[in-house]
Parts: C-alpha cells; sequence; structure tokens
C-alpha cells in the first residue's frame, strides 16, 4: 500500500468514526482537542527559547583586518556602450531549440516565446533607459564583515500628524531589490496617519551587493548584516517585510533581536508542517476543517492536498535540488548566455506567478509584468555576474539538516503580520502559523497575486502592510 493509499484509509476511518458520534459528543471532541492543543503551545512556548544567537562573521577576501571602514557612500548605477554592446553580440550568437508541439511552459520556457522576448530584448529594450529608472531612489553601498552591502534608502514626503516609521524590505531569488519599485511609492507617500522610511538591500551575492568570499553565508548570517546596516543608519527600532529568503531573514532578524523589530510582515508564511496534530488536522481537515481551525478558504487552497503540496512542488524544485548541491556547475552556462540566464528567471516568474500558466504558450508572463520591469530584472544579474553567488546561497542554507537548525526549532514572538496570497506555491494556514508565531496580529487571505507580492499587486501589498503596522502602533501606544 503507498502512502497516499494510506492517507486516504485514514480519512475513511476518521471519517466513520466521527460520523458515528452524536452531537453532544462531537462537541465534547472539539473542546477536548482545543484544551490539549493549548496546554501543549503553552509547554512548548515555555520551554523554547526567545532567542538565536547573534554571532559575528568575516565574509572578506583574506584575513580580517583590525578596523572596518564604516562609512556609507553614495552609489550610481552605470553602464557603457561596451557593456550592450556585449550583451547584442552574445544574443545575436545565441542557438535556440524548437520546442514540443503543445508543450507550451510545462517543459519550462518555451522557445517560441523566448525568441519575442529575445527580439524584443535585442532591438527595444533601452538599458540606458532603465538604469535611469533604477537610479529615481538614491543608491548606497557600505562595507559590513568584509563586504560591500548594497542598498536604497528612500524616505518620506511626510504630512502634518503623519509618523514615520523605518521599514526594511528584504527580496528573494530570483528576485532583487526592484521587485520593490512599485510599492516604495504607496509606502513613502500615503494618506494614513504612518508613512514609511524605506530600505532595500541587496542580499549579499545578489546584484550590487558583493558577494561572500568564504563558504558558510546562509540567512542567519544576512538577518546579523542588515541589523548592522539598520544600526549604522541609526535606527534602534523598525519593521522588517520579506517573501522568498527575505522571509527567512527578516525571520532571523526578529529571532535574533527582538527589540529592535517592531514588526515582522510576510508574504510567504514559514511554519513547522511536521508535528504529528498537523498531520492530523490534513487527514481531518478537508471534511471538518472547523474541528481544526481551517476555514473553506484554507480548504480551497490545500487540498487536494497530494496535487499541491507534493507533486506541485515536485514539479517546481527541481532548481533547488541544483542549486543546494552543484551551484557553480549550473551557473556557468547562465553567467555565460544571457539568453539562458533570461529563460531561467523569467520562467519562475511565470509559474510562481500562477502554477496555471505552465498551460499558456507565453507563460502568462505580461499578464503581470511588462518586459522592461522583467529584462530589467535579469539585466541586474547579467551586468553584475551574481547568479552564480546567488544561487550558492541555497546550498549554504541547505547543506545541512535546515529543520533542525536553531531558527527552525525557535519561536518567532515580535508582532506579525502575515498576508496570504492565493497562487503562492505552498498555503500555511492560520491555524499552523501559530506554531512558530507567538503573536500573529493580522493574518490576511489576500484575493489575488503569487510569489512575487510586491512586483505582481503593490496595492494590495502596501494596504496590508499598512494596516498591519497601524494595529501594532495602536497597541503599543495604549
Amino acid at each position: 500500500m503507498g502512502f497516499e493509499d494510506s492517507i486516504m484509509q485514514a480519512i475513511e476511518c476518521v471519517k466513520e468514526t466521527l460520523g458515528n458520534l452524536d452531537r453532544s459528543k462531537l462537541q465534547l471532541l472539539v473542546l477536548s482537542s482545543a484544551g490539549v492543543g493549548a496546554v501543549l503551545c503553552y509547554l512548548a512556548w515555555r520551554q523554547s527559547p526567545k532567542t538565536i544567537p547573534i554571532g559575528d562573521g568575516w565574509w572578506g577576501a583574506g584575513e580580517k583586518p583590525s578596523t572596518e571602514d564604516k562609512t556609507i557612500h553614495r552609489f550610481v548605477v552605470k553602464t557603457s556602450v561596451e557593456e550592450t554592446e556585449d550583451l547584442h553580440r552574445r544574443i545575436d550568437q545565441t542557438r535556440f531549440t524548437d520546442p514540443l508541439e503543445d508543450s507550451h511552459f510545462n517543459y519550462g520556457f518555451n522557445s517560441n516565446y523566448l525568441r519575442r522576448v529575445v527580439s524584443y530584448w535585442r532591438h527595444q529594450f533601452d538599458w540606458e533607459e532603465q538604469v535611469k529608472v533604477i537610479n529615481q531612489y538614491p543608491h548606497f553601498k557600505t562595507k559590513i564583515e568584509g563586504i560591500d552591502v548594497h542598498f536604497i534608502h528612500v524616505r518620506p514626503v511626510q504630512k502634518a500628524g503623519q509618523t514615520v516609521l523605518p521599514l526594511m524590505m528584504v527580496h528573494g531569488w530570483p528576485g532583487s531589490f526592484y521587485e520593490f519599485y512599485k510599492i516604495i511609492p504607496l509606502l513613502t507617500k500615503t494618506d494614513s496617519d504612518v508613512v514609511f522610511e524605506v530600505i532595500c538591500p541587496s542580499i549579499p551575492g545578489y546584484g550590487y551587493s558583493e558577494a561572500p568570499h568564504k563558504k558558510g553565508f546562509n540567512t542567519l548570517e544576512a538577518a546579523r548584516i542588515f541589523h548592522k546596516l539598520m544600526e549604522r543608519l541609526g535606527f534602534t527600532e523598525f519593521y522588517v517585510q520579506g517573501g522568498d529568503w527575505g522571509a527567512f531573514i527578516t525571520n532571523n532578524m526578529a529571532q535574533m533581536k527582538p527589540e529592535c523589530v517592531r514588526g515582522l510582515h510576510l508574504n510567504m508564511v514559514i511554519a513547522r508542517t511536521d508535528s504529528l496534530g498537523q498531520l492530523l488536522s490534513l487527514v481531518i481537515g478537508r471534511y471538518l476543517p472547523f474541528l481544526v481551525g481551517f476555514t473553506k478558504e484554507d480548504v480551497r487552497r490545500l487540498y487536494p492536498y497530494m496535487e499541491k503540496n507534493i507533486y506541485d512542488i515536485l514539479r517546481e524544485s527541481g532548481y533547488l535540488h541544483i542549486q543546494a548541491t552543484k551551484p557553480d556547475t549550473a551557473g556557468c552556462g547562465l553567467n555565460d548566455s544571457p539568453v539562458g540566464l533570461a529563460a531561467y528567471i523569467l520562467e519562475k516568474f511565470s509559474s510562481w506567478t500562477d502554477l496555471g500558466n505552465r498551460d499558456l504558450e507565453d507563460g502568462g508572463l505580461e499578464r503581470k509584468f511588462s518586459l522592461d520591469d522583467l529584462l530589467t530584472n535579469v539585466m541586474i544579474y547579467w551586468t553584475t555576474c551574481s547568479i552564480i553567488p546567488s544561487m550558492r546561497f541555497y546550498k549554504e542554507n541547505l547543506k545541512k539538516d535546515f529543520k533542525t537548525r536553531v531558527d527552525r526549532v525557535t519561536s518567532v514572538y515580535v508582532p506579525t503580520g502575515l498576508a496570504a496570497f492565493p497562487d503562492e506555491l505552498l498555503h500555511c494556514p492560520r491555524a499552523w502559523a501559530g506554531s512558530r508565531f507567538a503573536d500573529v496580529r493580522s493574518f490576511t487571505y489576500m484575493p489575488r497575486g503569487g510569489h512575487f507580492a510586491a512586483f505582481e499587486e503593490p496595492q494590495l501589498m502596501a494596504q496590508d502592510i499598512i494596516q498591519f503596522v497601524k494595529k501594532v502602533e495602536s497597541k503599543s501606544h495604549k
């Protein structure tokens, strides 16, 4: 008997047992389950550590010097005729392979549509103009733990009576700080009683941040470096927001120094899903969701469980296994071929926005994004040669058992806001989120959007951040 058959047999057994209970016994079961769950949660809360070690590191080349330059320098993104000519020469030498008939995006990036993207890139995309777009916000660099850390820092347009709050937003892979360009004006100029001073760093090894020169740089190291960055900027308390790797990094920031993080907002919800209670909730939840704290929307997003949470993830995670094992090997071709790089990156912006896009000839890419924006993100990787170090981040985080790492077994105690987008790769019900986040102030079932939330749905994302922060601020002032 296979695993799925065992699960289905268990479900039928539970259904039969629960179906034979009268209403009074069923209510007693619900109350008993809730009581036991509350006791177990309390005991776990009492025994678990409240913070994780901050540590220290040195990621520069060679030995660590006795002092480090802490100056913050203005940085301007630049390009050149030679850079554009080299790009065009490589594009012109691209060899394409015809796609299989009716394959759409199910085999990866469809080469018929790729030809159209590449033609636009070669003949219409203006990198020089896009560099001006990138430079519309102030860019800076500062050396932390031996490497140059790049960030943009946008101060708000403050109105009378508004409270200015610092907010760090952290990207993931294969994104960049550019993902936040459309949401920044919605946060730095608001009609609310709060407005934000936004800091968007590039993870070391991504974009304009220098890549670590030594092994071992993971989300914990990035979290510590970003804490040092905020301290260097003069912030003692601030909000953090993240998705993808940014969600892990900002989680770590909240765990390391909760006294500095006023609130944590995530658009990718990370919670442990390996407990017996969660396994039972999966078995029961489809048929009796109220018994395990599921909503109707949870049921819609979670089931059929094997298809959405096992098979779909297997179809979409091949890149992860490559990058977590031999990133340098796979990265060689991507670092040398701009078209190969574009196909590799943009395929994620297709399927991770909506898995249904795999059945479309054009991957649905231009439904949510413009080619200018998509290719600008690709160019940030191409011109900085950062695809390989960005891929190494997977190996550094996954070379040991990720589930037993200190941050994975430590809860988060700062006020937390969770935005659950319907087309995110995995859905985490609020009932599960409590296993990791002790103070959930806001859990929003977003009406649309996928993995690249700020890039796809900046208005929705900004509204959710603002309402969460207002809840935190109103309670803290009472």
